[in-house]
């Protein structure tokens, strides 16, 4: 297993309480139909949340994330990659949740395409 998916998965098991809170919104296709995976390696980096059919990641920032030249390079890099990203603070996400689910579902298409993998909008009619 690699280093980053190592530090990934501890990660997981050691999130901020604002990444744990937007986590539950997040989870299960619970946030309009969409798959969210959360402390995931694209590249170089581990993004905090990644909904990669929508190809937008979600960064959860605390005060050391203000004005970082780490995070414009970080970001810059996912962009050239084709994702939006998206960050949020993490005094926003606490006192104000839904404001910051309302602000993250703008960042989305309307709804999620069918799941190929699971079968979803495939064709099982019978042609003659």
């Amino acid at each position: 297993m690699g280093r980053a998916v190592t530090f990934a998965k501890h990660l997981r098991s050691h999130s901020t309480d604002a990444e744990a809170l937007l986590w539950r919104h997040l989870r299960a296709h619970r946030f309009a139909g969409w798959k969210f995976k959360r402390q995931q390696p694209i590249g170089p980096y581990i993004v905090d949340f990644v909904c990669l059919a929508a190809r937008v990641v979600i960064e959860v920032d605390g005060g050391q994330h203000l004005e970082s030249d780490a995070d414009a390079r970080r970001d810059a890099w996912l962009r050239q990659q084709g994702f939006e990203v998206v960050r949020v603070w993490n005094n926003d996400v606490m006192l104000r949740t839904e404001s910051v689910l309302s602000f993250l579902l703008e960042r989305l298409p309307l709804s999620p395409g069918p799941s190929p993998t699971r079968g979803e909008g495939s064709n099982t009619e019978q042609r003659p």
